[in-house]
C-alpha cells in the first residue's frame, strides 16, 4: 500500500508569497493531491466561477521567469517546459479545490494545507508580537539611557 499522508511541513515548503498573498502553485498542489497538473487545471477551468481573482491567479511572465530561475535548472529540448504559466492559489482557492477535486485524498490533503496556512499565520503573528516587545524594550532602554 502506498503512503498517501501529507505533512504540514511538506505543505509549508510549498507556500510562496506572491503579490502580497500566500499562495501555492498548481504544480505543487497537483503533487500533493496526487494528480497531474493538467487534471487539476481542467477541474479548475470547468469550475471557473468558483475561482475569482482573490482565490486564484495566473502568474505573469516575469513572475514565472523569476520563480523558474530560482528553482529549476532548465533542460533543453521540446516537451520539458510548461505550455502555460502556472496558476497560484490563495488559501481560499485551495479550500475551494476540495470541492472540485472529489477524492478522499483531496480532502485529507486540504486538511493539512489548511493547518499549514494556520500555522504560518500563527508564526507571523508571534513574530509581530515579538517585534513589538523588542521595540518596547528598546524604547524603555532609550528612555533610561537619555535620563542618565
Amino acid at each position: 500500500m502506498v503512503d498517501t499522508r501529507v505533512s504540514v511541513r511538506q505543505v509549508e515548503h510549498t507556500i510562496l508569497m506572491l503579490r502580497g498573498h500566500r499562495v501555492i502553485l498548481d504544480t505543487d498542489l497537483a503533487l500533493l493531491y496526487g494528480v497531474e497538473v493538467r487534471v487539476l487545471n481542467q477541474a479548475v477551468a470547468r469550475n471557473a466561477a468558483r475561482f475569482p481573482s482573490d482565490f486564484m491567479f495566473q502568474l505573469t511572465e516575469q513572475e514565472y521567469r523569476s520563480l523558474r530561475s530560482q528553482t529549476v535548472i532548465l533542460k533543453k529540448g521540446r516537451g520539458f517546459h510548461r505550455k502555460y504559466r502556472p496558476l497560484a492559489f490563495t488559501e481560499q482557492g485551495v479550500a475551494m479545490l476540495s470541492s472540485v477535486l472529489r477524492s478522499d485524498r483531496a480532502v485529507l490533503v486540504n486538511v493539512e494545507i489548511m493547518r499549514a496556512f494556520v500555522r504560518l499565520r500563527q508564526m507571523l503573528a508571534s513574530h509581530v508580537d515579538l517585534a513589538r516587545k523588542v521595540e518596547a524594550l528598546e524604547k524603555r532602554y532609550d528612555t533610561v539611557v537619555s535620563q542618565r
